[in-house]
């Protein structure tokens, strides 16, 4: 960080003041949300929620609060997601411990939970779902979906067994652990005989040919098994579209995440599963085509 030793000699380097700089600094090295990752930074070395720090906005920092925030500061200058330096990100109003084993939730898959509880509430039939969430990562599909449809029962798989403890301790800290059923292996392994009214998954689909404009801060610190998807992109959204039928009940929904250049191509293999029906896309909140729907037939 330029201006260290005047930063350090300094004593009147207060919240507000370093927030200021901060924002300024982030932006000419070209981080998302320069203001808000000054927040995020901050609030974490002050042990705080980001809406105090705009309750003292003049009080000093001392040096050691200084020194600890400078070091974070220039991590994230240097684009390390400010999620894993924080140690946590949100999702649904829910604050997610995350590290390098799984990706960062991110606002566009809320649009999934919302769809899920929203047609669960309205829907004959999926009331009290049994919901299986593919690849749960941090848990926060499946932790989120369990908070908010109390009546339903999650099993949450994954391939990392690093990313299942996470998940686990997430759903310890939400008080759902008792209706997830956290499993590892691949694709539906993990499922054996059981059924479900909704399938749902944030899959690795980024193809190939997109790798090269993915921002890098995802690029080169999320893992790259839970980003890239072959050259096309549907390495795992092709077996997840062509076997679900076999895991669902009727009624019965799945919901998977895609690329947006993906469109029409998964909407191809669902109609190509003749066990599914209605298969349509679902926006995400900026219009993004984001998400592949279909009904067990």
């Amino acid at each position: 960080m330029s201006n260290r030793r005047a930063q350090a000699d300094d004593p009147n380097w207060t919240t507000r003041r370093l927030l200021d700089w901060t924002s300024r600094y982030l932006q000419s090295k070209e981080v998302d949300s320069p203001r808000l990752a000054a927040e995020m930074l901050l609030a974490h070395v002050l042990e705080m929620p980001r809406i105090n720090l705009y309750m003292d906005p003049d009080r000093p920092a001392t040096p050691l609060e200084r020194a600890a925030y400078r070091e974070l500061v220039e991590k994230a200058a240097a684009h390390a997601p400010v999620q894993y330096l924080v140690g946590s990100a949100h999702f649904y109003s829910l604050s997610f411990a995350v590290d390098e084993h799984t990706l960062i939730p991110r606002p566009c898959t809320e649009t999934l939970v919302e769809h899920v509880i929203t047609h669960a509430r309205r829907t004959p039939g999926f009331r009290d779902s049994a919901i299986a969430d593919i690849g749960t990562g941090s848990g926060a599909i499946a932790i989120a979906l369990a908070k908010n449809l109390p009546g339903s029962t999650v099993v949450a798989t994954d391939i990392s067994p690093g990313a299942l403890d996470l998940a686990r301790r997430n759903a310890q800290t939400h008080g759902v652990a008792d209706r997830i059923d956290f499993r590892q292996g691949p694709l539906f392994e993990p499922l054996g005989a059981s059924r479900f009214n909704y399938i749902l998954s944030n899959p690795p689909y980024i193809p190939d040919h997109e790798w090269d404009a993915v921002p890098p801060n995802v690029k080169d610190h999320e893992p790259p098994s839970a980003l890239r998807a072959g050259p096309d992109g549907l390495d795992v959204l092709r077996p997840l579209i062509a076997d679900a039928h076999t895991y669902l009940n009727r009624p019965g929904q799945i919901v998977f995440e895609i690329a947006a250049c993906n469109k029409q191509p998964v909407l191809d293999l669902a109609a190509a599963n003749t066990h599914l029906t209605n298969p349509h896309i679902l926006p995400d909140h900026e219009n993004h085509p984001r998400f592949l729907l279909a009904d067990r037939a």
